[in-house]
């Protein structure tokens, strides 16, 4: 545990903290998940309680400061006062063989999965296999997703999407099948399927001002990337589609904004991305946040010490997240 001082930009949505107590965290996965076997992250104590700092690696200090805007609203403000009690999830069904997947689904208890596609060149075949197998656990009255995080052009989207659905005996929607606006406006137009955008909103110049009316039937929502709960629902406003949240990979303890979010988002049509905490080994706190029947509580978990303790990152790693923390917390200071 390290104290470090904070600096922060209030006109963010975050507020000063001062100085805040800090943890980095490292948890082996269950399963290789967006090319990771380990997730990363630190954890931030403040005066309204945790938040969680867990840009991916690859990430630069200038995306990454969006997230440390997140943990520190989390840590410091707190959240909008939720509209419901309970938010329904998906499961997620990584690039796993087919009996694999179907473990997954079973062992999940949700009535909607979210498969991963498209995770490396020639993979359609696997990924029509995976989803079949995901079809057949679910039965005929379960939902499916894919989500091809932006790996597709045009034509070959508009080819997967057309094998998928039929895979899939109907899918709910694709998600991100290209990376820009102008690729998800084609695709939408010679496709029966709904388009979710995800990149092409949060990764936008301004995810508040990026229209994607003609490119997307569904916005994806990520706290994280978004700068936190506040600045999520006035994307969420902005965009006017509906809205799914989905999770960034976090421990219980970030993954309990995300689901602040979609307590506090006035209409909820989807089942949201939240069943991540499967792919992680171990959780930080001593009751994690794991749907039961398709179903999150709207809680706030803090992490348990002796759990934390259990999990801490080697020195090295300490000290690149903690080395990554002041930079990123002065560059979020310095945002106008």
């Amino acid at each position: 545990m390290a104290l470090l001082a904070i600096a922060n930009n209030a006109t963010h949505g975050v507020g000063s903290v001062g100085t805040v107590r800090t943890f980095v965290y490292s948890i082996p996965m269950t399963t290789r998940f967006r090319g990771i076997t380990v997730r990363e992250g630190m954890l931030v104590e403040g005066p309204a309680g945790w938040g969680e700092f867990c840009p991916f690696p690859e990430y630069d200090d200038a995306e990454a400061a969006s997230w440390l805007a997140a943990a520190l609203e989390a840590a410091s403000l707190g959240w909008p006062a939720p509209v419901r009690e309970r938010v329904p999830v998906n499961c997620i069904v990584p690039a796993v063989g087919p009996d694999k997947a179907q473990e997954m689904v079973r062992a999940s208890g949700c009535a909607t999965a979210k498969v991963k596609v498209a995770d490396e060149p020639g993979s359609l075949c696997a990924d029509l296999d995976r989803v079949a197998a995901v079809r057949d656990a679910l039965g005929a009255g379960g939902a499916i997703r894919v989500d091809a995080n932006a790996r597709w052009d045009v034509d070959e989207a508009v080819a997967a999407i057309r094998a998928l659905d039929r895979a899939a005996g109907g899918l709910q929607y694709v998600e991100q099948p290209c990376g820009t606006v102008d690729e998800l406006v084609s695709v939408r137009k010679r496709v029966d399927v709904r388009i979710a955008a995800d990149e092409a909103i949060r990764r936008a110049a301004d995810p508040l001002a990026v229209d994607v009316t003609d490119a997307a039937d569904v916005a994806i929502l990520k706290v994280a990337p978004l700068g936190g709960v506040r600045r999520a629902l006035a994307v969420a406003e902005a965009c006017g589609l509906p809205c799914v949240v989905s999770s960034a990979l976090e421990t219980s303890v970030g993954l309990a904004a995300e689901i602040a979010l979609a307590a506090a988002l006035p209409e909820l049509e989807f089942a949201c991305g939240l069943g991540t905490i499967a792919l992680l080994r171990d959780d930080v706190v001593d009751s994690p946040l794991r749907p039961v029947d398709g179903m999150l509580p709207v809680v706030r978990r803090a992490p348990d010490p002796v759990r934390r303790s259990a999990l801490p990152a080697d020195d090295d790693r300490t000290a690149w997240w903690d080395a990554r923390l002041t930079r990123v917390s002065s560059l979020l200071a310095a945002r106008p």
